[in-house]
């Protein structure tokens, strides 16, 4: 058994952390979290690592305009969530993209569902309207999650992407984080006076 989890009911132990990303601390363990995901599985559609500079650069845009949040289990970084923009053109600017990835050794005790708590309610609190995630099929877990926070499936990207020696089909998701109106939302505020 671990000693950070408890295996017999699959729930974290005391010691979890969740906080917003330092880029010049955050960036290397995230990488690293990241990095399996890129090297052996289509989960991610990179095909090559980014460097540490580049995953810097990463975070630093997401906190400026969303936000990235760290999990950190005995002072290790061991999964992270974020948003973006979905789209770069102005009337999608209440729609975000967001992600978490968990290290594998870590997953399926609720790390991920924790970091999309706190994340989907930055956000909310932010003023975002409507939050967008890309699931690569199959990925139960992924599927699983997703459905678990109350996003529904809206679409799937048939044969969309070529990696690891096989076209892969991308499930699309989306969450309503506030009700439908007919009148323009209030702008977004600045993420950071929403910390």
């Amino acid at each position: 058994m671990r000693p950070e989890w408890s295996q017999s009911n699959r729930t974290a132990a005391d010691g979890w952390v969740i906080r917003d990303a330092i880029p010049e601390t955050d960036a290397e363990p995230c990488l690293a979290v990241y990095a399996p995901f890129v090297r052996d599985t289509a989960v991610s559609f990179e095909e090559i690592v980014p460097t540490v500079d580049e995953f810097r650069d990463r975070i630093r845009a997401a906190n400026a305009t969303h936000a990235w949040l760290v999990l950190e289990v005995a002072g290790r970084v061991v999964g992270y969530a974020y948003a973006t923009p979905h789209r770069a053109r102005a009337a999608y600017r209440w729609a975000a993209d967001v992600t978490v990835y968990i290290a594998p050794e870590h997953r399926g005790f609720g790390g991920g569902r924790l970091l999309y708590e706190r994340l989907l309610e930055r956000l909310r609190r932010q003023g975002f309207q409507v939050l967008c995630a890309g699931v690569t099929l199959p990925n139960e877990s992924s599927v699983g999650l997703h459905r678990a926070m109350g996003f529904e499936p809206v679409g799937v990207y048939r044969r969309i992407g070529w990696k690891a020696g096989a076209w892969h089909d991308v499930s699309w998701w989306q969450l309503e984080l506030a009700p439908p109106t007919t009148t323009a939302p209030n702008e977004l505020l600045n993420p950071a006076r929403n910390r």
